[in-house]
């Protein structure tokens, strides 16, 4: 990937926009198990790094995906997951199929109020009852003249308790599982709608949330493209979220081993600084080395994605190899810490909880293989037939 000056400039924007306006706040933010999303998504907005790929029309920069892959990175600054997962949620998780598919008036109500950072959304295919198997969900949209009458319930809901809208995705026909579904935004202050806060080990700054729809009405012109094609664009967005926890790690964990690297330089043990020990300074190099690899692999999806190409394959690559990463990383500088990594405040102890979940949302690791082996012909009923190019 040949990076220009106007993807420099951008990082030095981020970066600066991290080290002054969010790393300050992140201790307070975990403390409080929420960061004030609405106020640093306005501030976001106002440097115009919601919409970086979004149509101008709507407020965007209209730039290629690759420069919101660069943000993305720069926000592996950020001193916790929470932060950077949740605005990731907002700029390439919930909002893609909108700018893609949505109509004019869709896009006004939702899209544009998004990206000035006016508006708070989140994304909502997880249910209680399946979460990687989206073709599973019981939500559902009946049709009553001109609205939707939506009725179920979705879980583990990323910006769940401070969102404006959700990019929902539910039934919305009797058909085949992946023809009957639609995306609708749905106003979260609508009548019959109710939220629940949960608990979780880790990404604690990020509010995460169960919310109930209980006959909520929308109407239909909400609708995010055509009827029954929700299945099918959810799956595109996939694979923007894929290659956005992908990015989004790469920083987070040089800044590990940088971390790892220099405690064990100070800390003594048994006369000698605890990196002197070959097995320490071999294993960080190891892991040195594999975040390398994850940045070539996730920079070679991202501009064969911006040349227009299908990279599933690869997408789920950089995602099943993200997750298993950042739990080696994480797990392994912790123990090189001692003591002290299993301490709360530690930062590597922090990542430790925050990473661990990068193996399961967006799609779990064995998802990522089916879909991997699916597409090396190396399942049941597909073709073996070598790969080229």
């Amino acid at each position: 990937m040949q990076f220009t000056p106007e993807h420099e400039e951008l990082r030095r924007t981020v970066a600066k926009f991290v080290e002054t306006e969010i790393n300050p706040s992140v201790d307070a933010w975990e403390e409080a198990e929420q960061f004030p999303a609405h106020q640093v998504f306005k501030k976001l907005g106002g440097l115009g790094l919601l919409g970086i790929k979004y149509d101008p029309a709507y407020g965007g920069l209209g730039l290629d995906f690759s420069y919101s892959m660069v943000m993305a990175e720069e926000l592996g600054l950020v001193n916790c997951g929470g932060v950077p997962m949740a605005i990731g949620v907002h700029t390439d998780m919930s909002t893609p199929a909108l700018n893609r598919f949505g109509s004019d008036e869709v896009k006004r109500n939702f899209l544009a109020p998004s990206i000035a950072g006016d508006m708070v959304s989140c994304l909502g295919v997880s249910e209680p009852g399946g979460g990687s198997d989206v073709a599973a969900i019981h939500t559902r949209a009946r049709r009553d003249g001109a609205d939707y009458v939506i009725s179920g319930t979705k879980m583990w809901i990323t910006n769940g308790m401070q969102a404006d809208w959700c990019c929902l995705l539910a039934n919305t026909s009797e058909g085949q599982v992946h023809q009957n579904k639609s995306l609708i935004a749905v106003p979260l202050d609508a009548k019959g709608v109710t939220r629940q806060k949960i608990k979780k080990i880790g990404m604690n700054s990020s509010d995460t949330a169960q919310l109930f729809f209980d006959e909520v009405r929308v109407p239909v012109a909400n609708r995010i493209g055509q009827e029954g094609m929700g299945f099918t664009m959810q799956m595109m967005q996939f694979q923007e979220e894929r290659l956005y926890a992908a990015a989004s790690s790469l920083k987070g964990l040089d800044r590990m081993i940088d971390l790892t690297i220099e405690y064990t330089g100070e800390r003594k043990a048994f006369g000698k600084p605890v990196l002197d020990n070959q097995v320490v300074h071999f294993r960080l190099a190891e892991l040195r080395t594999e975040v390398e690899a994850l940045r070539a692999l996730t920079w070679s999806a991202v501009e064969q994605y911006v040349a227009g190409k299908d990279v599933t394959r690869l997408a789920s690559m950089a995602k099943l190899k993200c997750g298993r990463l950042v739990r080696e990383v994480s797990d392994a500088c912790l123990q090189y810490w001692g003591g002290m990594g299993f301490t709360w405040d530690n930062p590597v102890s922090r990542a430790y909880r925050d990473t661990r979940l990068v193996s399961i949302g967006g799609g779990a690791d064995e998802v990522m293989l089916g879909i991997i082996c699916k597409l090396e012909g190396t399942l049941p009923g597909t073709s073996n037939k070598k790969r080229l190019g």
